[in-house]
């Protein structure tokens, strides 16, 4: 059954908004295991615009399904990470104008230096997802410097507005699932799905994890985040195990 990672970094930028204490991103972490999700996603940025350094040390400490923290390839978020041990780490582009993280690592163009991040984590006990495209090219590449998993960027797809483009991007994302699962990474995905896009994905079956924030918090301001989080979830396990093809 595929697992859902609720990302609460927009549960802190409402937060940073106002500057206070409210709403927690730890305590809508809490509420969303309790719904049913199956893991925890935040993005510690390097300018701190939605989780802060507390947020992160408190959430490692009280996650108890899995935290996954989506970082910068960089020095100083390589020591703060193993300093916490969050469950596992995803890699991600940054630029500091971007509004979300727009694409993914060129792993290809990259290798050297993502490969003595990725080994400075494993060394430390931290297994590696990359951020990536789905391309041919860069999952190669994430085999080669040693990561764990890879997370589909399904940005493409989720912006696609013709039938033919989703299906296109569909296409696209079927394929680098399926051979990033004969390389033997594990598959996750994410990036702009929402209540109305997921269920396509959820046939592609060598993807065990859906990363999803945005439209889940953003339901929650509606319906509450209990309710969010358990109508995503029954979306993923209804749809699940119809079509193509598993955690690596």
């Amino acid at each position: 059954m595929p697992r859902l990672g609720v990302n609460v970094d927009h549960v802190a930028t409402l937060r940073q908004a106002r500057g206070g204490s409210e709403p927690d991103p730890v305590a809508a972490a809490m509420l969303a295991e309790l719904a049913g999700a199956d893991g925890i996603v935040v993005h510690l940025r390097e300018d701190r615009r939605h989780i802060q350094d507390r947020d992160l040390a408190l959430l490692c400490q009280t996650v108890k399904t899995g935290l996954d923290l989506e970082m910068a390839a960089d020095d100083a978020m390589v020591k703060i990470a193993l300093a916490v041990k969050p469950h596992y780490v995803t890699l991600v582009p940054e630029r500091r104008q971007e509004l979300t993280t727009e694409g993914g690592l060129d792993v290809a163009g990259h290798k050297r230096r993502l490969e003595r991040v990725v080994d400075a984590l494993q060394d430390g006990g931290i297994p590696v997802s990359l951020f990536i495209e789905p391309d041919a090219g860069q999952i190669k590449a994430s085999k080669a410097i040693g990561a764990d998993y890879i997370e589909i960027h399904t940005g493409r797809y989720a912006n696609a507005q013709s039938e033919q483009e989703i299906e296109t991007e569909f296409r696209a994302i079927v394929k680098a699932a399926q051979l990033a699962a004969r390389l033997k990474l594990g598959v996750n995905a994410g990036h702009g799905l929402n209540y109305r896009n997921v269920q396509k994905l959820t046939a592609i079956s060598e993807i065990v994890e859906y990363n999803i924030g945005h439209s889940i918090v953003a339901r929650a301001l509606l319906v509450g985040l209990d309710q969010a989080v358990r109508e995503m979830k029954q979306l993923i396990s209804r749809s699940a195990g119809t079509g193509h093809g598993a955690r690596g």
